[in-house]
């Protein structure tokens, strides 16, 4: 292994290179230790959610926030709830102003079938 290439005459060593090959690996298992990957979490909620269970969500989807993890709000349509979309905007929209302080929205809300979506990431 060349350790100095600048010098004159070059400068070398010679190696266990199955020995440097594992601790090369070490270095980068340690760098991936110190690293944050940030999670997608995902909350689920229907149309008709009642005001202190809507509560609850919000205050997970802080709490995932907080830990700068993203956040996927899903809202499920059943049966004849297909034909008032416009309450699962609503609730979508204020799930977004409610977190508007600790949030920015990455998806707006769009329809997938009968799931009605919406991505939130950290500030």
């Amino acid at each position: 292994m060349e350790v100095a290439a600048s010098a004159s005459p070059p400068v070398c060593r010679i190696i266990d290179y199955s020995k440097f090959k594992y601790d090369q690996e070490k270095k980068e298992r340690e760098a991936k230790k110190h690293q944050k990957q940030s999670k997608l979490k995902e909350i689920r909620l229907k149309p008709n959610i009642d005001p202190h269970d809507y509560a609850t969500k919000l205050k997970q989807v802080i709490a995932f926030l907080a830990k700068k993890d993203k956040v996927k709000v899903n809202l499920f349509f059943r049966g004849r709830q297909m034909e008032h979309m416009d309450l699962g905007k609503k609730v979508l929209d204020k799930m977004v102003v409610d977190t508007q302080n600790a949030a920015q929205v990455e998806k707006n809300p769009a329809l997938e079938g009968r799931i009605m979506s919406l991505v939130l990431a950290p500030k």
